[in-house]
């Protein structure tokens, strides 16, 4: 007994050891970013830095609103693009699959998410590009592919294994009750479904859609290869935009003084966003609750 009491107190403090793990990461990571992202911050200015529309280290003019503008356009278009295909395709497989084909549809969604982010940019570069150059010229907009359109669609395609597979989970996890009450009222199969069992993982679906929108946002090899990169706001979603990802990796390697921590405040408004999201997360579960 006393043995036993003992390994029951190592385990705790290891589990208790691997939780503060955890929070310290995330602690020494905010505590970086905020204190050299605030250096650039107080020279630059914030309202200059955040609003200004010129990027360009060499004379030291700091501006990273053409880089939010991009992030957000490119975020929104892959979730118009990843949501809707990710929650019918979970809906899907868990109330319409046939048994032979679930595992098979199960095991691509699963390679999906093991994908490496530049085979994905070189499927967007080979493929989508093409296609949305010749797409964007037959309308007379132009462009060389490069641009919006071209990264929403693989950033919607990048989503897809998250919002799935979440998704699925949060439908499974309704109360089959739900569904046998609704159809023991009358209503049809897709009824039950849509009305009833859909409503009731509403929570676990809008957390996969928060968990895809943290992916698009943050996602950078494959928008470095697909998106243009030209920082400046654009006027149609066939031209080139640069996000705030790729804003870091692509002149990190190189950035010193000013020109380092602006980009390193870059990452400080890039993680405010995903605080923001979580957030907002958090405060409709409450709600919900």
């Amino acid at each position: 007994m006393i043995r036993q009491a003992w390994n029951e107190q190592i385990m705790r403090g290891v589990f208790f050891a691997a939780a503060c793990t955890s929070v310290l990461a995330v602690a020494f990571i905010c505590i970086f970013l905020f204190h050299n992202g605030t250096l650039a911050l107080s020279e630059i200015g914030l309202w200059d830095f955040l609003s200004g529309t010129v990027w360009r280290p060499n004379i030291e003019i700091f501006g990273i609103f053409p880089m939010i503008v991009g992030s957000l356009y490119v975020t929104a278009g892959a979730v118009l693009v990843g949501v809707p295909v990710g929650i019918f395709t979970a809906v899907f497989m868990a109330f319409y699959c046939p048994k032979k084909l679930y595992k098979p549809l199960k095991a691509a969604t699963d390679i999906l998410a093991g994908i490496p982010s530049v085979v994905y940019g070189f499927f967007g570069l080979v493929i989508i590009v093409p296609l949305v150059r010749d797409f964007g010229q037959f309308l007379g907009m132009g462009g060389n592919g490069n641009s919006i359109v071209t990264a929403s669609l693989l950033l919607g395609i990048m989503i897809l294994p998250t919002v799935i597979s979440v998704t699925e989970a949060s439908l499974r996890a309704v109360p089959t009750l739900y569904y046998e009450g609704a159809v023991a009222l009358g209503a049809t199969h897709e009824q039950s479904i849509f009305k009833v069992v859909v409503p009731a993982a509403k929570s676990g679906i809008v957390a996969a859609v928060v968990l895809g929108i943290g992916r698009a946002i943050g996602e950078t090899m494959a928008v470095i290869m697909v998106a243009g990169n030209q920082a400046r706001i654009p006027s149609d979603i066939f031209q080139g935009v640069r996000t705030l990802t790729a804003n870091v990796v692509i002149e990190m390697g190189y950035a010193t003084d000013l020109h380092r921590e602006a980009l390193i405040a870059t990452g400080v408004v890039l993680f405010s966003f995903i605080l923001l999201i979580n957030l907002c997360l958090a405060l409709l579960n409450r709600k919900e609750q």
